[in-house]
């Protein structure tokens, strides 16, 4: 495409910038992003990047909100929290819609992820509740101690294409409910659900610069993690970015919270229900084309469980449903982008020439009607080990790496050994089988019988090991921690003070 065409495919598209105090306002970088439909492969909008100075801006005037908004009672807050927890659940069609234009993933799937989002609205709205202290009388004569919990002040949120509702979701309903401001930095391949999230919030009745969105790229999000009234940052994204991200916020003396990649496993026992964790594979592996950091990539199957599995899992991908994200009958959309697309299929290349079976091959894969858009078919590889590349390595695509052990100890023991420990999941009838899973499996979110155990809105989401930078999980009440400071009070009055100086370390008495 010459320049001069590509700039009069850009004024034909909506232009995408930022959200600031209440008000859009363009992104004054000249760089910037094309948004693509992944189904029909054309341009729908044009986003632009921010700059230093945007960044310097949104958070000056987060600064500014949050002097007036730390001093509103929770009660308060929560009573807004509530008007946007009614216009999301108003709304969530809408934002849907936006999340499958721009991403792809069936409409069904995108509801559920703002039903998801939706949850944590409603978590927050319970903050009075969560953000109560603890009391001691006495602890020593006429002296009371007590803990309380503050807003730490501006804070930040860089989140993935692959969730664009969701993840944020995470993050700004908790920190805002517990009276700090938030800028939000969303990926750039989808853009528009921010700003739909952004128009509630506004709506709600929040005041202005309490919720800020900033479309960029590297440098908006470095100039958050170097900017000093920043004061914590939550990322999700990739694991040398999240690692990234963990060590310059770090050492800036921000706190921060870095959720990185995933190699989620499902284990299937002999003794499983077999037809329910064929079932559990497919969804949790093809779902949202693979594109999710709790998707399963690896079944590990033991023992005879593997010919018990195969037969059925390779007759089920070949005939997945695969096309328009809007059509109610698909069951799989597009890959985010043609870019992502090219690196999946390279990783198929790859699984090929490194040995593994490949059952099912999705590379040629076309959908009629949509012969412009990302699509890839199902993927299915037996035979995999643990050496090669597709089992070692975040694919983020509809590749699903079977995995063939003799007993659980070293399906256990295989998990154990990845580098990540995000989610984790095991089929099985056996009580005793899942105890022994649960206690001894080293990974952050387990399921038994749950092919994708995402904790619900007041558990906290979190991996282990490379899945996560930082020393506390997503929302829940690790949420509540992450976007407060305790202070602990000592008091006493001085008509019970004994007279003069104290040089010994004080002590109950």
């Amino acid at each position: 495409m010459t320049g001069a065409n590509k700039a009069s495919d850009q004024k034909a598209v909506t232009v995408i910038g930022n959200y600031i105090a209440g008000k859009h306002c363009k992104a004054s970088g000249l760089a910037g992003h094309e948004v693509f439909n992944p189904a029909t492969g054309k341009v729908c909008a044009h986003v632009t990047y921010s700059t230093v100075d945007d960044v310097n801006q949104a958070v000056a005037k987060a600064r500014e909100a949050f002097l007036t908004w730390s001093e509103v009672p929770p009660i308060i807050r929560a009573r807004k929290m509530n008007r946007l927890l009614n216009l999301m659940q108003d709304h969530k069609e809408d934002l849907a819609s936006a999340i499958t234009t721009e991403h792809g993933k069936v409409f069904s799937d995108a509801m559920g992820e703002v039903e998801r989002g939706i949850d944590i609205v409603e978590f927050a709205c319970g903050i009075p509740q969560l953000l109560k202290g603890d009391f001691s009388d006495q602890v020593s004569t006429n002296m009371d101690n007590w803990t309380m919990r503050q807003p730490l002040g501006v804070v930040a949120g860089v989140t993935p294409f692959n969730f664009p509702v969701m993840v944020p979701a995470w993050m700004f309903p908790v920190a805002i409910a517990c009276g700090n401001t938030f800028i939000l930095k969303p990926s750039p391949t989808d853009p528009t659900p921010s700003l739909l999230m952004a128009d509630l919030i506004q709506a709600a009745g929040f005041p202005d610069g309490v919720f800020n969105v900033l479309q960029g790229d590297k440098l908006a999000v470095e100039a958050l993690l170097d900017h000093p009234d920043v004061e914590a940052l939550s990322f999700v994204g990739s694991t040398p970015i999240a690692n990234a991200v963990y060590q310059r916020g770090a050492a800036n003396g921000k706190r921060i919270q870095a959720l990185g990649g995933a190699k989620n496993h499902m284990v299937v026992m002999p003794d499983a229900d077999i037809s329910k964790a064929v079932d559990g594979l497919m969804g949790a592996a093809f779902g949202s084309a693979g594109e999710r950091c709790m998707a399963i990539s690896v079944a590990v199957l033991v023992a005879d469980a593997a010919d018990k599995v195969m037969p059925l899992l390779t007759q089920r991908a070949q005939k997945l449903c695969i096309g328009s994200g809007m059509a109610p009958e698909s069951e799989m959309g597009p890959i985010i982008s043609d870019a992502a697309r090219q690196r999946i299929s390279g990783y198929i290349d790859t699984g090929v020439e490194e040995g593994a079976q490949l059952l099912v091959d999705g590379r040629n894969h076309s959908v009629p009607g949509f012969e412009g858009g990302f699509f890839l078919g199902a993927t299915l590889f037996d035979h995999v080990k643990s050496t090669m590349k597709i089992y070692q390595e975040e694919i983020f695509g509809p590749v699903l790496c079977c995995v063939r052990v003799d007993t659980v100890e070293q399906a256990i023991a295989l998990i154990n050994s990845h580098r990540f420990g995000n989610g984790v999941s095991c089929y099985t009838r056996s009580g005793g089988v899942a105890r022994l899973f649960n206690r001894t499996i080293q990974v952050g979110m387990v399921g038994i019988n749950v092919p994708i155990p995402v904790p619900m809105a007041w558990q906290g989401f979190g991996g282990w090991k490379k899945s996560l930078f930082g020393d506390m999980h997503a929302y829940g009440e690790e949420g509540v921690r992450f976007y407060t400071r305790q202070k602990s009070i000592m008091q006493r009055w001085p008509e019970d003070m004994a007279d003069g100086a104290e040089f010994a370390m004080p002590v109950a008495k």
